[in-house]
C-alpha cells in the first residue's frame, strides 16, 4: 500500500486549490456561481474551492444529459455493464488517494474512508452482474393465442443529491445501477464535501473517454439548496434520489411530487440495539461501540439508543464506560485514532445542544461529553463521545442528533423492548443481540422491528451492498443498492401480443358490429 500524503492524493486525483464545479462529462463549465470553500474538519485548513453551478449552466447540463440518454439507452445493457466494470477497476487503482480525500474532507477515519471506496467497488461488481439480469415476467393470458409479459425500460435522467457523511459511496450506489439500467445521472454533492465529487468525476471520465461514452452520462452540479431546488423542479428529471435529513427529504418529496415525478428518499435514522439477557456481551459491546462512535456518530445508521434488559443493564453500562475510556480521538488520517471530528461548527453546536437538553429533561451521563481543545484539536470540531441514561420519550431522544451520543434505556420484557425500539418517528436500522431463537424470531416478525433493516447479533451500521438499503416512516421508504432496488431506476411496461387471427376482448366482453 502506497502511503499517500494528502497533497499527493489531491494531485493524483486532479483536485486543485480552485476547481470548476459543473461538468457535462467531457467539459468543465465556467459559471457565475458563488465559490464554495472546503475546509478539513481534521485540521481546519482550506483544502480547495469549487465554483458552484448557476441556473444557466444547470439547464445546459440537463440538455446535455438528455441528449446523452437518447444514445445511452440504446447501448445493450451488458455493454453498459462493461463500462461500469472498468470504472470498478479504476476505483481499485485510486482507492488509497480517494479514501484519503474522503477521510480528510469529511473527517471519518482513514480506514472508514477506504471502506467507503470499497463500497463503490462492490456496487460496481454488483451492477456488472445485474447488467445481464434486468428481467421481466411472462404471464398467461386469459385470451387464446395471446401472450403477456412485462419488461423494464430505461427511465431517463436521474438526479442525485448526496449527503456529506458518505460523500462518494451513496452516489455510486445510485449511478452504477442507473448506468447499467440505461439512465444518465446528474449529481449534486453536499456543499460540505464538494471536492470528492471532483475527484470521482476525474476518475470516471478517463474510463468514459476510452470507451467513447456520450458526453452527459455523468454530470456534476455543485451548489447550495437552491441548485437542489432546480433539480427537484425540473420536469426533465423523472427521478430524484436524495439522501439527507428528514427536513430536506420532505422538501424534496413535496417539490418532486407536485410535478408527479419520482423521489427516492434515504433520510434520518434513530437506530437502536436491543441487548437481551441471552446476548453475547462481548459481541454486543463491540457492535454498540462501533455503531455509536464510528464516523463520530455521523452515519444515518449510527446507533443512537441502546435498549438493555434490566438483568444485564449495569454490566453493560460498566463495560461500555471502560470501552469508551480506551477510545483515541484525533486526526482521522492517523490510523491509531478511533474517532475523528464532526463535520463543522454547526454540527458541534447541535451536539452541545443535545447534551444540554439531556440534562434539562432529567437524563444523567455515564460518560460525559464536551468539545476538545488544545494541540491536535485546532479545528474545534473534535468532541467526546458521550453516554447518557434517559427515557425513550424524552424529546431529545426522539430526535436524530448527528453526533456520538449514545442513550441507555432499560427494559423488562421483549415486547416492551420492541415497543421502545419502534417508538420513534424514524425507521431505518435496528438490531437485537441474543442467542435465544424465540427472541430473534419475534424481533424479525411482523410484530417486531418496524425498520427497513433489522439485524441479529450485529450492529445497526455497516450494511452490505447486496441487500436493499433504506427505511420506513420518516426515513422515507426508499431502497438503494442491492436486491431489486434497480427497478426504481427503470420504467415498467406490460405487453400483450395477439398472434391469432381473431380479436377476443378481455373479461369476455362482446362488441360485435
Amino acid at each position: 500500500m502506497q502511503n499517500f500524503g494528502i497533497q499527493e492524493a489531491l494531485n493524483t486525483l486532479g483536485v486543485k486549490k480552485s476547481n470548476l464545479g459543473t461538468s457535462t462529462g467531457k467539459k468543465w463549465l465556467r459559471t457565475k456561481g458563488l465559490s464554495i470553500s472546503s475546509y478539513s474538519p481534521a485540521d481546519g485548513k482550506l483544502i480547495g474551492r469549487v465554483q458552484s453551478t448557476d441556473e444557466k449552466a444547470f439547464h445546459k447540463v440537463v440538455d446535455q444529459a438528455h441528449q446523452a440518454f437518447l444514445e445511452w439507452r440504446l447501448v445493450p445493457s451488458p455493454k453498459r455493464g462493461e463500462v461500469v466494470r472498468q470504472i470498478g477497476e479504476a476505483l481499485r487503482k485510486y482507492k488509497e488517494p480517494l479514501g484519503k480525500l474522503v477521510s480528510y474532507e469529511m473527517g471519518k477515519s482513514y480506514q472508514e474512508g477506504l471502506g467507503e471506496v470499497q463500497e463503490m467497488i462492490d456496487i460496481c461488481d454488483f451492477a456488472v452482474g445485474l447488467s445481464r439480469q434486468l428481467n421481466g415476467l411472462t404471464m398467461h393470458s386469459e385470451r387464446p393465442q395471446h401472450r403477456m409479459y412485462e419488461q423494464y425500460h430505461s427511465l431517463g435522467i436521474v438526479g442525485i443529491i448526496s449527503a456529506f457523511n458518505f460523500p462518494v459511496a451513496v452516489w455510486a450506489w445510485n449511478t452504477m445501477l442507473a448506468w447499467v439500467c440505461g439512465d444518465v445521472c446528474i449529481w449534486k454533492p453536499s456543499e460540505k464535501t464538494p471536492l470528492c465529487s471532483i475527484a470521482c468525476q476525474n476518475i470516471i471520465l478517463k474510463v468514459f473517454a476510452k470507451n467513447n461514452v456520450p458526453e452527459g452520462i455523468s454530470c456534476i452540479i455543485n451548489g447550495d439548496y437552491k441548485i437542489g431546488q432546480l433539480m427537484c423542479s425540473s420536469e426533465h428529471i423523472p427521478l430524484v434520489s436524495a439522501t439527507g435529513s428528514v427536513r430536506m427529504g420532505k422538501a424534496v418529496g413535496r417539490t418532486v411530487s407536485e410535478r408527479l415525478g419520482r423521489a427516492l428518499l434515504e433520510l434520518g435514522g434513530n437506530n437502536a440495539i436491543i441487548i437481551t439477557p441471552n446476548a453475547n456481551l462481548d459481541m454486543a459491546i463491540r457492535g454498540a461501540l462501533f455503531g455509536a462512535v464510528g464516523t463520530a456518530g455521523q452515519r444515518c445508521t449510527s446507533t443512537r439508543r441502546l435498549i438493555v434488559h434490566e438483568d444485564v443493564y449495569n454490566e453493560v453500562k460498566v463495560r461500555l464506560k471502560k470501552a469508551y475510556s480506551n477510545l483515541h480521538i484525533g486526526n482521522p488520517l492517523d490510523q491509531s485514532n478511533h474517532v475523528g471530528p464532526l463535520i463543522d461548527q454547526l454540527a458541534v453546536k447541535s451536539y452541545r445542544n443535545a447534551l444540554r437538553k439531556v440534562k434539562e429533561e432529567g437524563g444523567s451521563f455515564v460518560v460525559n461529553g464536551g468539545v476538545l481543545s488544545g494541540k491536535g484539536y485546532a479545528s474545534g470540531c473534535y468532541v467526546k463521545p458521550a453516554i447518557a441514561e434517559v427515557k425513550n420519550h424524552f424529546e431529545i431522544v426522539q430526535q436524530e442528533t448527528f453526533a456520538p451520543i449514545l442513550y441507555l434505556i432499560k427494559y423488562k420484557t421483549i415486547d416492551e423492548a420492541i415497543e421502545l425500539q419502534n417508538g420513534v418517528k424514524q425507521g431505518l436500522s435496528s438490531a437485537i443481540m441474543t442467542s435465544h431463537v424465540q427472541e430473534m424470531e419475534k424481533f424479525l416478525s411482523q410484530a417486531g422491528s418496524d425498520c427497513g433493516i433489522a439485524n441479529v447479533n450485529i450492529g445497526t451500521s455497516g450494511a452490505e451492498i447486496g441487500g436493499a438499503f433504506g427505511g420506513e416512516k420518516e426515513t422515507g421508504g426508499g431502497r438503494e443498492s442491492g436486491s431489486d432496488a434497480w427497478k426504481v431506476y427503470m420504467r415498467r411496461q406490460t405487453n400483450t401480443i395477439n398472434y391469432g387471427s381473431n380479436l377476443p376482448l378481455a373479461q369476455g366482453i362482446k362488441f360485435d358490429i
